[in-house]
């Protein structure tokens, strides 16, 4: 039967301008990434849902080949929910999406979108620029298997549990890379860049496959990475894992987004995150750049995802 849920959590599902995606990577670790879900779920159906683009193929790749995903619904600001429901919401699931989705389809995006991110720009110059923008969209439909809810953004407590019950073991640690557990990128600017933003959230996968995103603080950095305060529960020891730090403004005109890979060692509430991958964005305040920005991008991005045999792949 399908997972359901209740309106107070239905408000954040449809209401946030904006989640963290979480997927498993080959070696059992984590990527996390911002994404917008734009308030796609069906409550009959239990499934919710978010848009990328296939200029991002990696990480549909990844969801292809293992589609167990997590969406971490972690704050209100800018959306269209309320702003006094204060729950951290993580949704667990099975992706699948379409590649290739027709002009209706695209059409019924564009319209869902509005609300969230303002009326598209029209005239000839745009309808001709943003046209691979548009075209270059993709709906990740998540059939929900399991949805964790937080009283609050902190996601600390004991979570109320809808679908799947919770893994009843914690994910065994995890043996070394071959490279080794230490930093391989900037530590201390790392640190600085998660620190500056106020959306900060740590990824990893579960005993029982899907990937799990919580909230985490920075409290500094030292030579063996940085140091993170993490919610009680967390699986203890040694394991690949995934950090994004991000922000946004309204319509996400104006967003920064800071992500890694690595290496997470945890005890108790306290945590050494050792940073070996870094990448990131930084997108103006100002939506004409913004979107003279979107559309070349997606034009580039398009034109290599054909290019490459991705979008046949992806098929």
């Amino acid at each position: 039967m399908a997972v359901t849920w209740p309106d107070e959590v239905d408000d954040v599902l449809g209401g946030d301008l904006t989640c963290a995606a979480a997927y498993v990577t080959p070696a059992g670790g984590a990527v996390v990434s911002a994404v917008s879900p734009i308030g796609l779920r069906d409550r009959a159906a239990g499934t919710v849902g978010f848009t990328t683009s296939l200029g991002f193929g990696r990480k549909l790749e990844r969801m292809k080949r293992e589609p167990k995903v997590a969406l971490a619904y972690h704050a209100r600001e800018h959306g269209i929910g309320s702003r006094e429901n204060s729950r951290f919401v993580l949704v667990q699931g099975t992706a699948a999406f379409d590649p290739t989705p027709d002009q209706e389809a695209l059409d019924r995006l564009g319209a869902q979108a509005t609300p969230y991110l303002g009326a598209p720009r029209r005239g000839v110059f745009w309808d001709r620029w943003l046209r691979a923008y548009y075209a270059d969209r993709v709906v990740v439909t998540v059939t929900v298997d399991r949805i964790v809810v937080w009283p609050d953004l902190d996601a600390a407590g004991t979570p109320e549990i809808l679908g799947a019950a919770a893994p009843s073991v914690e994910p065994a640690t995890q043996q070394p890379p071959a490279k080794g557990t230490g930093p391989r990128v900037d530590v201390a600017r790392t640190a600085a860049q998660a620190t500056k933003l106020p959306h900060r959230l740590l990824g990893y996968r579960q005993a029982d496959g899907y990937p799990a995103v919580v909230p985490v603080q920075v409290t500094g950095s030292s030579a063996d990475g940085v140091r993170l305060t993490v919610p009680a529960g967390l699986p203890q020891g040694g394991r690949r894992a995934g950090l994004l730090a991000h922000e946004y403004r309204s319509q996400l005109i104006g967003l920064e987004s800071r992500q890694n890979t690595g290496w997470l060692e945890v005890s108790g509430t306290e945590a050494v995150y050792a940073p070996h991958t870094a990448s990131g964005f930084k997108a103006p305040p100002n939506k004409t750049i913004l979107l003279l920005g979107n559309g070349f991008l997606a034009r580039r991005g398009l034109a290599k995802a054909r290019k490459s045999g991705l979008v046949e792949a992806l098929r």
